[in-house]
C-alpha cells in the first residue's frame, strides 16, 4: 500500500509530540456493555474481489475466518463520551500535543482557506491547521456545538487504545470489524447489498459531485454525519461506511494466511510493523480518487497520525 490520501499521516521524520501527561485515576468509567451490540461470532468470507479495489490495498483473496462472539459498540465514539473521558482522566491528545493536525481544505473557515497553509503532496486536498485538535476540528475558533453526537475526530490510534481502556474496552480486530459490518450478509459490496443507491436512496456520508472542489451534499452532510444518521446494518451497527475512518488493532498486512487447512481462527494481522488499519471509508470517499466506502475496503496510517475524518468504535470480550 502506498501513501493514504484517505487519511493523511505525520511523516516519520515530524518531531515526537510532548511525553503524554501523566493521567488522574479514572473516576466515572461507563459500564462497558452500554452501547455495544452482542455478536454471536462465526464464519464468514473476509476479504473481497471487487473489480474497483485499490491495487495493493490487499482486500483479497477471499477467505474463510472464524471470529469469537464478542461485543461492539453500535456507533462510533462520539465527542460527548470522547469529552467525558478527557474530564475524568485529564488525557490530552496527540493532536493536541503536537499543536496541529490535518483538516479537509474544503471545510475550512474562510479566513484560513485564503491562508496558505501546508500539505501533503500526495493530497493537497488537506491542509495542516495550528490548533485543530478534538475539541476545534476545523482550527482554532471552531468548536462542537451542535456535534456532540458527531464522532470524535482528530483522534490518533494512540488516542482510541487509551479510550477503549478507560472505557474497559479495547479496538476490534480487523477481522472482528468486517464480521461486524457486513451485518451476517455475505459478500456484499455495502451493508445492504450491492447497489450504492438502492431505490435512489443515500445510506451512507461519503462525497457526492467532483472531488474534491464541489460537494454536493446529497446524502444530507458535507462534513461528519451523527452516529446515528441512516439505518444499521443487520447486526444493528450504525454507520460501518463513510462518515469516518475507524482505527482496528491490527498492524497492517496484504499478506494474509491461507485457509486451506480450513478457516482462520481470530486473526490479529503481524507482530512487528508500524502502521495500523483503519476500515469503512469517510465522508471524503469519493469513486473516483479512493473508493474505499466498500465493505472489503482497507487503509492504513501511522499510530501518531489525526485528521478531521479519523474516528474509531469500540470492541469488548465477552
Amino acid at each position: 500500500m502506498g501513501e493514504s490520501c484517505c487519511a493523511p499521516g505525520r511523516k516519520p521524520s515530524a518531531a515526537a509530540a510532548d511525553a503524554a501527561p501523566a493521567r488522574r485515576t479514572p473516576r466515572k468509567r461507563p459500564r462497558p456493555e452500554a452501547g455495544t451490540v452482542l455478536l454471536p461470532g462465526g464464519t464468514f468470507l473476509m476479504g473481497g474481489a471487487d473489480p474497483d479495489a485499490n491495487v495493493g490495498d490487499g482486500e483479497g483473496p477471499v477467505r474463510r475466518v472464524t471470529v469469537r462472539p464478542f461485543r461492539i459498540d453500535e456507533c462510533a465514539v462520539t465527542n460527548r463520551q470522547f469529552a467525558a473521558f478527557v474530564r475524568d482522566t485529564g488525557y490530552v491528545t496527540e493532536a493536541e500535543r503536537f499543536g496541529w493536525s490535518f483538516v479537509f481544505g474544503g471545510l475550512l473557515p474562510p479566513k484560513l482557506q485564503a491562508a496558505r497553509l501546508p500539505y501533503p503532496e500526495e493530497a493537497p486536498w488537506w491542509r495542516g491547521v495550528e490548533g485543530a485538535t478534538w475539541r476545534s476540528p476545523f482550527g482554532p475558533d471552531s468548536d462542537l456545538a451542535g456535534l456532540d453526537q458527531h464522532p470524535v475526530v482528530h483522534v490518533s490510534w494512540h488516542d482510541a487504545v487509551a479510550y477503549a481502556e478507560w472505557a474497559g474496552k479495547r479496538l476490534p480486530t480487523e477481522a472482528e470489524w468486517e464480521y461486524a459490518a457486513r451485518g451476517g450478509l455475505e459478500q456484499t459490496r455495502y451493508p445492504w447489498g450491492d447497489d450504492l443507491l438502492p431505490k435512489g436512496r443515500w445510506l451512507c456520508n461519503i462525497f457526492q459531485g467532483r472531488f474534491p472542489e464541489a460537494n454536493t451534499g446529497e446524502d444530507g452532510y458535507r462534513g461528519t454525519a451523527p452516529v446515528k444518521s441512516f439505518r444499521p446494518n443487520g447486526f444493528g451497527l450504525y454507520n460501518v461506511v463513510g462518515n469516518v475512518w475507524e482505527g482496528c488493532a491490527d498492524r497492517i498486512t496484504t499478506e494474509h494466511p491461507s485457509d486451506a487447512d480450513g478457516p482462520i481462527a481470530d486473526p490479529t494481522g503481524p507482530d512487528s510493523g508500524e502502521e495500523r488499519l483503519m476500515r469503512g471509508g469517510s465522508y471524503l470517499c469519493h469513486d473516483s480518487y479512493c473508493n474505499r466506502y466498500r465493505l472489503a475496503a482497507r487503509t492504513k496510517n501511522t499510530p501518531d497520525s489525526s485528521s478531521g475524518n479519523q474516528g474509531f468504535r469500540c470492541a469488548l470480550d465477552v
